[in-house]
């Protein structure tokens, strides 16, 4: 039997930082670039799949998992990047788990007997922590946009309501201190009264 390879000591943490190479707050590209990003998508693969052809055997099964996972991971990203969402992004975390555990897989068969169970065992474990991983930031993400949304109304109706609170409570004062200054121009007579009363209004009659 072949030497077991040293491959799934960290394959679930690898998965788990796969989720989260790719920026969530990815910029926004032009057609163009998304364009030529593609067709250079589709070179580097074909150049990997004609490097894979120099192997034989479960080394070459190996190689082509990883040209292929490869490939799907930046198409991926390259979707998410062009117009970024929390659904392109699901798609990002979850594609980079099934690459790995596409890869994984392989590797596997260089086992036998108990070891490969368990090295598949492990390999679907960390696919599952992927995937898991890749709901919860989705789901967590949403939940986070609809509250900060909730929040803003809440503010803006605050304010509405503490502006129109603030205006009628001035509306008050000055309807106040113009029923005092009209007392004190009854104790005038004549035009002065008339004068007094004149400034009154024009002081506190108009907010």
């Amino acid at each position: 039997m072949k030497k077991p390879l040293p491959l799934l000591s960290g394959i679930a943490a690898a998965a788990a930082c796969l989720l989260f190479n790719s920026s969530v707050m990815a910029q926004t590209m032009s057609t163009s670039d998304f364009n030529a990003n593609k067709s250079r998508i589709q070179s580097d693969y074909k150049a990997d799949k004609s490097a894979c052809g120099s192997r034989s055997g479960n080394a070459k099964d190996i190689c082509m998992a990883e040209a292929k996972g490869k490939e799907e991971v930046a198409k991926a990203e390259l979707d998410h990047n062009y117009k970024p969402t929390l659904s392109s992004q699901y798609h990002v975390n979850v594609t980079k788990g099934e690459a790995s555990y596409e890869v994984a897989k392989q590797k596997c068969d260089d086992m036998s007997g108990n070891p490969k169970d368990v090295c598949i065992k492990e390999a679907k474990a960390a696919l599952t922590t992927a995937k898991a991983d890749a709901a919860v930031q989705k789901k967590t993400a949403e939940t986070n946009a609809t509250a900060n949304e909730k929040v803003g109304n809440a503010k803006a109706k605050a304010s509405s309501e503490n502006m129109e609170t603030r205006a009628n409570a001035a509306a008050d004062k000055r309807a106040a201190e113009l029923k005092v200054a009209e007392e004190k121009c009854d104790a005038m007579a004549s035009s002065a009264k008339d004068s007094c009363m004149a400034a009154a209004k024009a002081k506190f009659g108009k907010l």
